[in-house]
């Protein structure tokens, strides 16, 4: 599930992330949410998280757990 919608996206959820820094490269982060830094409830190029570990990026996916 891709990570445009803030509705999909909680506190403590599995999700990969695109750094500032890796949006040229498209490397993926993966981590758990701390905190949705978006207020819009959609955003074409992912909802700007921050992560348990400080790092901040848009979602790119949400991993399902159940894989």
């Amino acid at each position: 599930m891709n990570g445009q919608n803030r509705k999909d996206i909680y506190p403590g959820l599995l999700v990969d992330i695109i750094l500032k820094k890796d949006q040229r490269s498209g490397e993926l982060t993966r981590g758990v949410v701390k905190n949705l830094l978006t207020s819009a409830a959609y955003h074409s190029r992912g909802i700007k998280v921050k992560l348990e570990d400080g790092q901040i990026g848009r979602v790119a996916y949400i991993i399902d757990e159940e894989d």
